[in-house]
C-alpha cells in the first residue's frame, strides 16, 4: 500500500483538500501578471524628438492648422509614410513642407537625434518605464532586456529555490517566496533608476520560481492518486483568467508603478494563508520527521470529518504506507543519469529541444503585442481567452491521437502559423491578429502537452530530476525570445523565422520520441531503456514492464488499459509554472 491509499482512508479528496488546493491555486491568477507584465509596465507609447524650446508649439500658438500638420516642418515622416519619425527631426523647421503643392526633396533635408529629448503621447499609456527613462531609439533594446534579466532570475530560483525545498521543505519556502515577491515587488515601484527597477525584477523573478515550483510540489503531493490530473488540469486555468485580469487592471491603471503595486500587493494576502496549510507529510517522512508527519495526518482527518481515524493511524501504519517511496529514496539519481543510457539519453535530447522551442516561441509571440496593430488591452485579453479552446483541444488530441503525433503536430502548425504571419502586410491587422492568436494558441497547446509526457517518459526514480533537467531549457528560451525581438532592426522578418525555424526543428525531435499513449509508467531506468532503447522492443501484447499486464508506482497499480492516472509528484498541475 501507499500513501495515496492512506490519503484515501482519512477522507480522500475531501473538505481540506478542496481548501488546500483554493488557497495555493488562488496565486495562480497573478502568475501571469509576472511573466508578461512587461508588456505594459514597459509599453511603448507613440513618440517623436521634442522640439527646442524656441521652436515649441506653444509659442506658435497663433498659427491656425493642425497639430500633426504643423509637426510635419520639424519632424520627418517615417518609411511607411504615415506617422512621425520617432528617432529623428530637422535641423532647421521645414515650413515650406506644409505646403501640399511642395516638390522638396525630403532625403536631402538635414536631420539630426533627438537632442532635446522625446515628446510621449500618454493615450494609452500614462506612465511607462519607456517614457519615464526614455528607453526608445538607441535605447531600445532595454525595454526587452528587463524580461530577460526577469525570466534569468525565473532561471536561477528554479535552481536555488528547488534545492532548499528539498532541504527544508516545501512549505517554508513557498511562504517566504510570496513574502519575498510581495515586498520586493511593491519596492520595485518606487526604484529610481533602471539598473535599481532590473535588480527587483530578477529577485521577483527568483520568487516566482519558488513560488511555482512548491507550490505545484505541495499540492500534489496532499491530493489522492485519482483525482491529480483533473485537478492538475482545472488549477492550470488559473493561469489563463490571470491574463484576462492583467489586461483588465492595465486598462484601468496605466501607470507602471501603480500596475506594480497592484500585481504584488496581494501576495501579503497569500503569504497569510499559506501558513494554514499543512507542510507535504510525504516530505516530512523521507526526511526523518514521522511524528510531525503523523500529527498532520491527523489534522487532516478531522478537517475531513474522519476523527476515528486519529486513533487508527499509527507511526506502525505510515511506516508501512510509505515503505517503498523510503526505500526508492535511498537511490541516488543525478542529471548525468539522464544521459547515461541509450533509452534515457534519446528521451533527454528530444525533450530538451521541445522544451525550448515551446517556450522560445511562446514568448516571442507574448512578448511584443504592440507590433499587431491592435489596441494592447484588446489584444491581451484575445491573448488569454484563446488559451482555453487550446487547452481543452490538448487534451482531446492527447486522448485520441497520442503524446507523440500531439507534441509534433503543435509545433508544426505553430511554426506554420508563425511563418505565414511573416508574409501578411502590416496594414491587414485582422487576418495577422488571427494568424498570432492560432500561434499562441498551438504554442500553450504544446505546453499542455509536453507538461504531460515529459512525466510519463522519465520513470519514477528520476522523473523530479527529468522535470527540473528539461524544463530548464523553457526558462533559457523564455530568456532568449526577447532579445530575439530586436532583430526586427535588422530584418523585420528575422523574429519569426528564428521563432518558426526552431519550432520545427523541435516538432522533427519530437518524432523521435516514444508513444507512450495506454502505457504504464516506469518505474525504473532499467524499464526505460528495455521499452524504448530500441534495443529490445518489448513483444507485442505484452506489458511493456515485461511480465504481466500491470506494475506499481508508488503503490498505485497501473494497467495497460489506464493511459495515465498519476505523475507521482508533477502531473497537470504543473502547467502554472509557465
Amino acid at each position: 500500500m501507499g500513501f495515496s491509499e492512506l490519503l484515501e482512508e482519512i477522507g480522500g479528496f475531501g473538505r481540506y483538500q478542496w481548501i488546500h488546493v483554493s488557497v495555493i491555486s488562488l496565486p495562480g491568477l497573478l502568475t501571469a501578471s509576472q511573466n508578461i507584465l512587461n508588456n505594459f509596465v514597459s509599453g511603448v507609447p507613440t513618440h517623436h524628438c521634442s522640439l527646442p524650446a524656441n521652436h515649441s508649439l506653444f509659442n506658435m500658438s497663433h498659427v491656425q492648422m493642425d497639430q500633426m500638420e504643423l509637426m510635419k516642418a520639424f519632424i520627418p515622416l517615417d518609411s511607411t509614410g504615415t506617422r512621425l519619425d520617432r528617432c529623428r527631426r530637422f535641423v532647421e523647421p521645414q515650413w515650406q513642407l506644409l505646403d501640399a503643392s511642395s516638390s522638396a526633396n525630403i532625403s536631402q533635408i538635414q536631420t539630426e537625434g533627438c537632442l532635446d529629448g522625446w515628446t510621449f503621447n500618454r493615450s494609452e499609456f500614462l506612465s511607462t518605464t519607456v517614457s519615464e527613462w526614455e528607453l526608445v531609439c538607441s535605447l531600445r533594446p532595454l525595454k526587452q532586456m528587463i524580461q530577460t534579466i526577469y525570466m534569468g532570475g525565473v532561471l536561477t530560483g528554479a535552481i536555488i529555490f528547488g534545492s532548499l525545498s528539498d532541504r527544508f521543505g516545501r512549505r517554508s519556502i513557498l511562504i517566504w517566496s510570496y513574502l519575498q515577491l510581495a515586498a520586493l515587488g511593491c519596492v520595485s515601484a518606487l526604484a529610481p533608476s533602471y539598473t535599481v527597477y532590473c535588480i527587483f525584477r530578477f529577485l521577483c523573478g527568483m520568487a516566482m520560481s519558488g513560488l511555482m515550483i512548491n507550490g505545484v510540489s505541495l499540492k500534489v503531493e496532499w491530493i489522492p492518486t485519482k483525482a491529480r490530473t483533473i485537478v492538475g488540469t482545472l488549477s492550470s486555468f488559473s493561469y489563463t483568467f490571470g491574463q484576462l485580469i492583467l489586461a483588465g487592471i492595465a486598462y484601468l491603471l496605466r501607470d507602471w508603478r501603480k500596475l506594480q503595486v497592484a500585481v504584488c500587493a496581494p501576495h501579503f494576502l497569500f503569504f497569510a494563508l499559506t501558513w494554514w496549510c499543512s507542510e507535504s507529510a510525504r516530505w516530512m517522512v523521507l526526511n526523518g520527521r514521522s511524528d510531525e508527519a503523523l500529527q498532520s495526518l491527523h489534522r487532516v482527518a478531522r478537517v475531513n470529518g474522519k476523527p476515528e481515524m486519529v486513533n487508527k493511524i499509527t507511526r506502525e501504519v505510515l511506516d508501512s504506507h510509505m515503505k517503498k517511496e523510503i526505500e526508492m529514496s535511498r537511490s541516488s539519481f543525478t542529471a548525468y543519469d539522464l544521459m547515461r543510457t541509450r533509452g534515457m539519453r534519446r528521451i533527454s535530447i528530444c525533450l530538451l529541444a521541445v522544451w525550448f522551442a515551446t517556450s522560445f516561441a511562446y514568448y516571442g509571440l507574448v512578448m511584443d503585442l504592440q507590433q499587431f496593430g491592435v489596441n494592447i488591452y484588446l489584444m491581451q485579453l484575445i491573448f488569454g481567452a484563446v488559451d482555453i479552446p487550446a487547452k481543452l483541444m490538448a487534451l482531446a488530441m492527447l486522448s485520441f491521437l497520442g503524446r507523440r503525433v500531439s507534441q509534433a503536430t503543435c509545433l508544426f502548425v505553430a511554426a506554420l502559423v508563425i511563418f505565414t504571419n511573416i508574409f501578411i502586410p502590416r496594414d491587414m491587422q485582422t487576418i495577422r491578429t488571427t494568424l498570432a492568436c492560432l500561434g499562441k494558441a498551438f504554442t500553450s497547446a504544446s505546453f499542455t502537452t509536453v507538461y504531460l509526457y515529459t512525466g510519463e517518459l522519465y520513470p519514477t526514480v528520476i522523473r523530479q530530476t527529468g522535470m527540473g533537467f528539461v524544463s530548464t531549457m523553457a526558462r533559457i528560451g523564455s530568456m532568449a525570445a526577447p532579445a530575439v525581438l530586436i532583430l526586427d532592426e535588422v530584418l523585420p522578418a528575422l523574429p519569426g523565422l528564428v521563432y518558426g525555424g526552431a519550432a520545427v526543428v523541435a516538432g522533427c525531435f519530437a518524432c523521435f520520441l516514444p508513444e507512450t499513449l495506454k502505457a504504464p509508467l516506469p518505474d525504473t531506468v532499467e524499464e526505460v531503456e528495455r521499452n524504448w532503447s530500441g534495443r529490445k522492443p518489448a513483444p507485442e501484447g505484452s506489458s511493456p514492464l515485461g511480465g504481466g499486464g500491470a506494475s506499481k508506482c508508488g503503490g498505485v497499480v497501473l494497467t495497460e488499459d489506464v493511459p495515465l492516472k498519476e505523475l507521482k509528484d508533477v502531473d497537470g498541475a504543473g502547467l502554472n509554472a509557465l
